[in-house]
């Protein structure tokens, strides 16, 4: 990746913060050597003692209620332990979900009788093996009463309703559009998506006795699962701990409780044995949900010059036809362009699907496909190059708000991008371009991410030999959460960052809220750094005032560099020697980044159990935000229809990247996700009855290498204390939000064709 130095003087943090050291530089991964030899142990492979092994047995029908179910042949299959529905199974605790859906009875068990989505979870089975336990579930005899079907936005009886919290206004847009000379109306879809992370979902629960259990789940957030499990099975929060060293993906879906998880926890304690739940891959589709399908309308208008006056834009989402869950599709919209008139609107469409869920960037992405090709489509319309279009509109700051940006250098991403892209060379009309019988296209879009916050916790443990070890609640799932956390404590107190060991994924460790909003880099190297900061001004106390230092009195302050401490004049000892001198074993700090004041433990825990101290894109008296500009070249075969991304480049303000080398893969993998978006990934859904077609990796396309071609990423960021502590902003999620309409635009400028529903497929273009 390119890094483009700012041309603005890098200043210290507001409270202290060092820019220098590791911290900024490429290291590797900590967590890459164990992975390479096999020895990061995921949540299913932990060796448990007297495990038993669970399967869901799930709803063959979309809608109608559970009659009867015929246990018996189950029960009498060989090694079957326990056999649990709607019928026999006990009842837990139920508390609102985290969209704020509110359960419809405060005790009931995981398994419905009204079924409300073909697919969903109505009993399972607990055998010795995963063998056994499969094949007593398919002998299970279930009895349906079936209702009708509304299994997609094209139902016939398909209703929308609003969700008015989701209203945006400003100016007179009806007005506006009226007179304006140029208008653009257009509507855009996407369909279903789903996570696909790598490593499946699923947990061993093991209860020790009847209150304390022991959970090994792959999960993105340690302190909420536990204290969900707290609230559910009604026993203390520090009776659960939950162990999760390494994740292998989420994008969203591993970010809370799902009711699998349950329903393995209730067997455990049922059986008094440890219990096993892996999710098969084509469980996946229906045990948790994704993004949901998404349409919107967006009309905008602009004078001849293309500067913009007006958008209205009208933006629905499937949801269950009995949960809430918003799609947040004005997200985007509203953000990047200079609009003095604007209105936003949200509905949701009830069907019989799993509740959607988080899945990267929710809301950002599917938000970026209508305004960014509107945006493109305008283009066209004015005669205009689509860059100097957005250049025209550049926002100065947050029209949302009416707050100014922390910092926003997107017009250095145009710059950057664009130079490096070669976009000078484009020709404004479509098919102007090709090789043979390929058609070339060059298309572009912008992306946005908000800058969330929430409080972090951490350890640091300086020990007798002079290592440090880093300790958190927090997760690594792939992002490079080990490796930036040693940089952080390797700089502040001063030791190479081969002697920082972190520890993570474990509940006794401290506190971190959920590792998602592209959030956990920011908020756990600000908590590391003040732990750190704190663990140093200790050893330094030690050095300067224990009575057995060597190095009392020498000085008024003691330097550390090299795991060495020492004084400015140049006598200096090894960390291990001072502590060996002072008779310490360890200095063990915890600090957290809370509000100031002192908090009881109850009103501490809350904020890294739940959602009470996050702060999204607005913080105090400043917009704070990540951007993108993505530069695509598609070809496209005229005589098949086939499209192929044949070079990325992604100009990217992200603030002060801690670790170059992991915001790159980071980055990649977002636009690699924004490939599979704008050309493969679809849920097939059969309208008779609600059922997947495609739930399996063979019919679900992502994209693989084949599909990806070389990317070139540019960096143009400035640390933003304004946005953070250390300077960063949003990394994670951002260049997955603009790459697929990026890709449809260069579609367009390829064949001429304009493709407003994704994926692109050569039906499309043929």
């Amino acid at each position: 990746m390119t890094i483009i130095e700012p041309t603005t003087k890098r200043g210290d943090a507001s409270d202290g913060a060092m820019v220098r050291g590791t911290l900024g530089s490429i290291h590797v991964r900590a967590d890459g050597p164990a992975k390479i030899r096999g020895e990061a142990t995921y949540a299913l492979e932990h060796r448990i003692d007297g495990l038993l092994h669970c399967v869901l047995v799930q709803s063959t029908i979309g809608a109608g209620r559970v009659v009867s179910i015929d246990r018996s042949a189950t029960e009498a299959s060989p090694g079957v332990r326990l056999v649990l529905d709607a019928f026999n199974a006990a009842q837990v605790k139920w508390i609102p979900d985290y969209w704020g859906n509110a359960p419809a009875k405060d005790y009931d068990t995981p398994f419905p009788t009204e079924i409300t989505f073909n697919g969903q979870a109505i009993a399972a089975v607990v055998a010795d093996t995963p063998e056994q336990a499969r094949e007593a579930a398919a002998r299970l005899a279930v009895v349906y009463e079936e209702a009708p079907v509304r299994a997609t936005f094209d139902a016939e009886d398909t209703q929308t309703r609003p969700v008015d919290m989701m209203a945006k206004d400003w100016g007179d847009p009806d007005a506006a559009l009226a007179e304006a000379p140029v208008v653009v109306d257009a509507a855009y879809e996407t369909p279903r998506e789903y996570h696909m992370a790598l490593e499946p979902h699923g947990l061993i629960a093991h209860w020790e006795d009847d209150d304390r259990l022991t959970l090994y789940e792959s999960t993105q957030w340690i302190d909420g699962t536990a204290n969900w499990f707290a609230q559910q099975f009604e026993i203390p929060f520090e009776n659960i701990r939950v162990v999760s060293p390494y994740v292998g993906g989420g994008f969203g879906s591993k970010g809370f409780v799902l009711p699998h998880s349950i329903v393995a926890v209730m067997a455990a304690r049922q059986l008094r044995r440890p219990v096993k739940l892996a999710l098969q891959r084509s469980q996946h589709f229906t045990a948790f949900g994704a993004r949901p399908a998404t349409r919107q309308s967006l009309k905008i208008g602009a004078t001849e010059d293309g500067r913009i006056v007006a958008i209205d834009h009208q933006g629905t989402n499937e949801t269950a036809v009995d949960k809430a869950f918003v799609e947040q599709l004005g997200s985007v919209t509203a953000l990047l362009y200079a609009v003095p008139n604007f209105r936003s609107r949200q509905s949701i469409a009830p069907v019989h699907t799993v509740l959607p869920g988080a899945f990267r960037a929710p809301g950002k992405t599917p938000s970026a496909v209508g305004i960014e090709c509107a945006i493109d489509e305008l283009a066209g319309k004015l005669g205009i190059d689509p860059l100097e279009l957005r250049r025209r509109n550049e926002a100065d700051h947050d029209f949302d708000s009416g707050l100014p940006w922390s910092s926003r250098r997107l017009m250095a991403c145009y710059d950057t991008g664009a130079a490096a892209f070669g976009w000078s060379g484009r020709p404004l009309e479509p098919r102007s371009m090709r090789d043979g019988h390929q058609l070339i296209g060059w298309g572009m879009a912008v992306g946005t991410h908000p800058v969330i916050s929430s409080p972090g916790e951490a350890r640091v443990r300086i020990l007798s030999d002079g290592t440090v070890e880093v300790l958190s609640s927090a997760i690594d799932m792939g992002t490079g959460t080990y490796t930036i956390l040693a940089q952080t404590a390797a700089d502040v107190l001063g030791v190479p960052v081969e002697m920082v060991d972190v520890k993570l994924g474990d509940s006794t460790l401290g506190h971190a809220p959920v590792a998602g909003g592209s959030q956990l880099a920011n908020l756990m190297v600000g908590a590391v750094y003040k732990t750190a900061v704190a663990a140093r001004e200790e050893l330094i106390a030690l050095g300067l005032t224990d009575p057995n230092s060597p190095l009392r009195d020498q000085a008024n302050t003691l330097t550390l560099s090299e795991g060495r401490i020492g004084t400015p004049r140049g006598a200096t000892m090894s960390i291990a020697q001072l502590m060996a001198a002072t008779g310490r074993s360890e200095i063990d700090v915890t600090r957290d980044t809370l509000p100031d004041g002192e908090r009881p433990p109850e009103e501490r825990l809350k904020y890294f159990t739940s959602m009470a101290g996050m702060e999204g894109g607005v913080r105090g008296e400043v917009s704070r935000h990540s951007f993108c500009a993505h530069f695509v070249e598609v070809r496209v075969d005229e005589d098949f229809g086939t499209v192929r991304v044949s070079r990325v480049v992604t100009a990217v303000d992200a603030g002060r990247l801690y670790n170059p080398k992991l915001a790159d893969s980071q980055f990649k993998g977002g636009i690699i996700m924004g490939i599979g978006m704008a050309l493969l990934e679809e849920g097939v859904t059969d309208p008779r009855n609600g059922r997947m077609l495609n739930a399996n990796f063979a019919d679900y396309l992502v994209a693989t290498n084949a599909d990806v071609p070389e990317i070139d990423i540019h960096s143009v960021g400035e640390p933003d204390y304004d946005a953070t502590p250390l300077g960063g902003k949003a990394v994670g999620e951002l260049a997955i939000v603009g790459m697929a309409p990026a890709i449809a635009n260069a579609v367009y400028h390829a064949t001429g064709k304009r493709v407003r529903r994704l994926p692109i497929t050569m039906e499309n273009l043929l």
